[in-house]
């Protein structure tokens, strides 16, 4: 359950969306605030007993930061270096409150950078354009929109481009995980089979030991039986047959 301090700093963070959502005039001072006072109470969430999990404080780290690079942007003067400074900011991935369907820090940048896209139009343009534009200019603006959409056009294919590219990367690894996996169950395999074979080999040799011993044993035995037996021959036949005279 979340502790009271986060709560407060949900409620604050999602006050915050809804206002950099809406156009600000130059004298709004609130959302600078507002965002201050989240900060601080981000660094006491982070000290507290009770902090969230690392996932969610690392995807509330990331709401403060963008809301902080958004503010900063807004200071530029130049439509150009907003936009520029716009491409850099990364929005949050969860939505902060459970009414939302999607992030409102990805609203907010998708707000931001059509501002800033129009603000760019505008400024080479002319900020002021009467309903009735001469010829030329209606082109111009004509080219423009269709460079931009060509420009949001390369962005998108690149980014199917880059999902296509993790997805066989993913297939690629899980692939090559199951090679390892299937190597490492044969590898097992015949390590198995290679320590009964070694115990085989052990039993093999020793009954083989056993053998060759029984076998010696019989064959000294008889040795010993044939001398004694041709000693005692020897020891009958000069007995029986004495020596000449």
């Amino acid at each position: 359950m979340a502790s009271r301090l986060e709560i407060n700093f949900i409620r604050l963070l999602s006050r915050c969306e809804s206002i950099a959502s809406e156009k600000r005039g130059e004298t709004e001072w609130r959302l600078e605030k507002y965002v201050g006072a989240l900060e601080e109470m981000l660094i006491a969430l982070k000290k507290s007993p009770s902090k969230p999990t690392p996932e969610i404080l690392t995807e509330y780290i990331k709401k403060v930061d963008f809301l902080k690079g958004l503010l900063e942007a807004e200071k530029l003067s130049s439509p150009t270096e907003k936009a520029l400074a716009n491409q850099f900011l990364a929005p949050g991935r969860t939505p902060t409150v459970a009414n939302e369907r999607i992030s409102a820090t990805k609203m907010v940048h998708m707000q931001t950078k059509a501002r800033c896209t129009g603000e760019m139009r505008d400024e080479l343009l002319g900020t002021v354009r009467p309903r009735g534009l001469p010829l030329d200019e209606r082109q111009s603006a004509a080219e423009l929109d269709a460079v931009l959409q060509h420009h949001h056009n390369l962005q998108e294919k690149l980014a199917e481009d880059m999902l296509s590219l993790a997805r066989n990367l993913k297939n690629n690894t899980l692939a090559a995980q199951n090679i390892i996996k299937q190597d490492n169950q044969t590898l097992s395999q015949s390590m198995r089979q290679a320590d009964l074979n070694f115990e085989k080999l052990k039993t093999e040799s020793e009954r083989l030991e056993q053998h060759t011993k029984k076998s010696v044993n019989w064959l000294l035995w008889i040795m010993l039986i044939l001398v004694s037996f041709t000693f005692i021959s020897m020891i009958l036949f000069i007995r029986i047959f004495p020596r000449l005279r």
